[in-house]
């Protein structure tokens, strides 16, 4: 409601003679982030290069003031860490504590996040959502997964002398864009 320029044109005697603010500011961002914390990342370093990633991406967001939500993916079963809060500075004591190991629940944690994704469009359509993936690949397929919904990009943190490569081959299931980690962190 615009008080000032509504009362300047006297006391308002029906609904017609109040003035609204017009809302300049653009829809909110949300980025949906899914960090692949399996066993396979902790080999050459690639989970706390990410890591190194993840803390400028989340200083990112805290700038652009955008809603994050973060899904880790490790053990059996992928777990929801923080869903479409503002970025704070509480986010580096759960990357800091953030480890790898067991299982990659990778698949679970792209179908979740796309069911997820299609609920909070519903309920904030003006809402900007964009999708980031850290991951190493290690997947035993990646057949049969869905193109998400939103703009994505796929960081491919997979080291060593023996890449499988299948990062790239997810990246374009998801319809995402393909970025290894050692062209976004200079050595």
């Amino acid at each position: 409601m615009n008080w000032p320029a509504t009362l300047l044109n006297g006391r308002p005697q029906s609904r017609a003679d109040l003035l609204f603010q017009l809302r300049t500011r653009s829809a909110h961002e949300l980025w949906l982030v899914i960090v692949d914390a399996s066993a396979s990342t902790r080999r050459h370093h690639a989970l706390s290069d990410a890591k190194g990633l993840l803390a400028q991406l989340f200083d990112d967001a805290y700038r652009q003031r955008a809603r994050l939500t973060l899904l880790t993916a490790s053990g059996s079963t992928p777990k929801w860490q923080v869903q479409g809060l503002k970025a704070s500075s509480g986010l580096r004591i759960w990357l800091d504590a953030l480890g790898a190991g067991g299982g990659t629940p990778l698949r679970e944690a792209l179908t979740q996040a796309q069911q997820w994704l299609v609920q909070r469009q519903k309920r904030f359509p003006a809402e900007q959502q964009r999708l980031l993936v850290v991951t190493d690949g290690r997947l035993k397929a990646v057949t049969g997964l869905a193109a998400m919904t939103c703009p994505g990009l796929l960081i491919d943190i997979e080291r060593g002398p023996i890449r499988l490569g299948r990062a790239k081959e997810l990246a374009g299931a998801l319809a995402a864009d393909y970025r290894h980690i050692d062209e976004l962190i200079p050595l």
